[in-house]
């Protein structure tokens, strides 16, 4: 691999980073986060893609790199949880250790988030929650909307992505998720469209008209959620019947991806095997330029599976015929790093928020230990294939889901119960749906002080933190643009 300035000279990436981030941050990059006074958004028109406005900025921004990966609906407990089953301790994950660690609150528009009154009232944040459309559009467009809104403002207006920006920046994009591919996380970083019900819509946009390079998810209608071939499933998430049908010759025709005003073909890949032979790669010309993932499974890789939903972690045996998230971020990673101007790549944990809703404690750590497995393979590919002078990785959630606590806890908020390693620790849940606590962020690269300057508010328990508006307009940042949408 051709080796940058930035490996040879990593404290000289440094400086050059701090010092763009000065001119960002002069430029308003921290910011509240919320928007102008609006009418009633169910009252406005419905949205209509927009290009990215052309910048005229460096090409290759601050980094070359930017990797963001989110466990949706992990809060704090959530990484605990997992750590005490894996390693028997707290702290044991590698995100923990990553240099920049600090909050971030994920209200929705017309919300808030008070510190004071979130630990001096246990019901605080069970009200005030936003959903995962109206995060991901925050963290991927730096602008809060309603929920249910995805890359949409609250007139529902059409908002620039940071993905779309780095296309025009000549950068190769993606997303990977756990979940259907149309669900709203990684429809928050593609698609715009008033309702992330609206998947068939959402699907089609992010297939047949975005120029993004990979998308890895759920969503194939010929298997159930157990890997076993089925009838009958909708087949809205991956955009309907003829959609479909385009897609089981292994190719269908997309959008133009690479700037040369020709339609660009998907290369689909189903099968485990597929997605391993692409993560295992070694020859780049051989690589596709563009792949549409869909695992041979219904809506999650594993947390819908037949068998006791209530087990311990791991009782019920994983399926074998679906890749794991770990498997399909490598995969991902080896397509979109072919691309000499760098990449942005989004990869989701969805599933953990699915059994976080349930109250399943056992498949809640199985689905946050498989997130945990993908942030160490990318962080393998980065030391293999990269350096943290060029490339950042963020680990971060989109909201709390599940008021997840130690046992016997309200009023006050006791810890997790640690009954040794491969054994599920002692929690309760409070909720079946989202709250407005505040959800952990690391970073690591050169870049990520800009995050540890971000967060400028302070929480009497998690400490500093920023707002998820001001994560989605530092993804700007790094592209070296200010926010477009601001």
């Amino acid at each position: 691999m051709r080796h940058t300035w930035g490996e040879r000279r990593p404290w000289l990436a440094g400086i050059a980073v701090i010092f763009g981030a000065v001119l960002l941050l002069a430029a308003g990059l921290v910011c509240s986060g919320k928007p102008a006074t609006s009418e009633d958004p169910k009252k406005a028109p419905a949205a209509r893609r927009k290009e990215p406005p052309r910048p005229g900025g460096p090409k290759r921004g601050l980094v070359k790199n930017f990797i963001l990966l989110i466990s949706d609906g992990c809060g704090y407990n959530h990484v605990d949880a997992a750590s005490l089953y894996q390693q028997g301790r707290t702290g044991a994950q590698t995100y923990e250790h990553f240099p920049v660690r600090v909050g971030m609150s994920t209200y929705p528009a017309s919300g808030e988030y008070d510190p004071l009154k979130a630990w001096a009232d246990f019901d605080y944040v069970k009200s005030g929650a936003t959903d995962s459309a109206a995060a991901a559009t925050a963290m991927s467009t730096g602008v809060k909307t309603y929920s249910g809104g995805i890359g949409v403002d609250i007139e529902r207006k059409p908002l620039t992505h940071f993905l779309e920006m780095a296309e025009a920046l000549g950068k190769a994009t993606g997303v990977v998720t756990s979940v259907p591919l149309s669900h709203a996380t990684p429809a928050g970083f593609v698609a715009h469209n008033e309702s992330r019900s609206n998947y068939e819509a959402i699907a089609n946009e992010m297939i047949y008209t975005s120029a993004v390079d990979v998308i890895m998810g759920c969503g194939a209608p010929d298997f159930d959620n157990s890997g076993k071939p089925a009838i009958g499933n909708t087949m809205h998430y991956v955009g309907g019947a003829a959609a479909w049908a385009d897609m089981q010759d292994g190719a269908v025709m997309g959008a133009d991806a690479d700037g040369d005003h020709e339609p660009d073909e998907w290369t689909v890949i189903r099968s485990r095997e597929q997605f391993q032979a692409l993560a295992d790669a070694r020859g780049r010309h051989q690589l596709p330029s563009r792949v549409l993932g869909i695992p041979l499974v219904f809506e999650t890789l594993q947390q819908g599976r037949s068998g006791d939903s209530r087990a311990a972690p791991f009782v019920v045996p994983l399926l074998q015929s679906v890749p794991t998230l770990a498997e399909m971020a490598e995969a991902a990673l080896q397509v979109l790093s072919k691309d000499r101007d760098g990449f942005c790549l989004m990869i989701e944990g969805g599933a953990v928020d699915w059994a976080s809703h349930s109250n399943q404690s056992g498949r809640m750590i199985e689905e946050q230990i498989d997130f945990n497995q993908a942030v160490e393979a990318v962080v393998a590919w980065v030391h293999r294939n990269s350096n943290w002078g060029e490339t950042i990785m963020v680990v971060t959630s989109d909201h709390e889901c599940g008021y997840l606590t130690g046992p016997g806890s309200d009023p006050a908020w006791n810890p997790l119960v640690n009954h040794g390693k491969n054994v599920q620790p002692g929690l309760e849940w409070h909720r079946t749906g989202h709250t407005n606590a505040l959800v952990p962020l690391y970073a690591r690269g050169f870049a990520a002080t800009l995050f540890r300057w971000a967060a400028t508010r302070v929480d009497p328990v998690r400490g500093r933190y920023l707002d998820n508006t001001a994560a989605g307009t530092l993804a700007f940042a790094l592209l070296g643009v200010t926010n477009p949408n601001r």
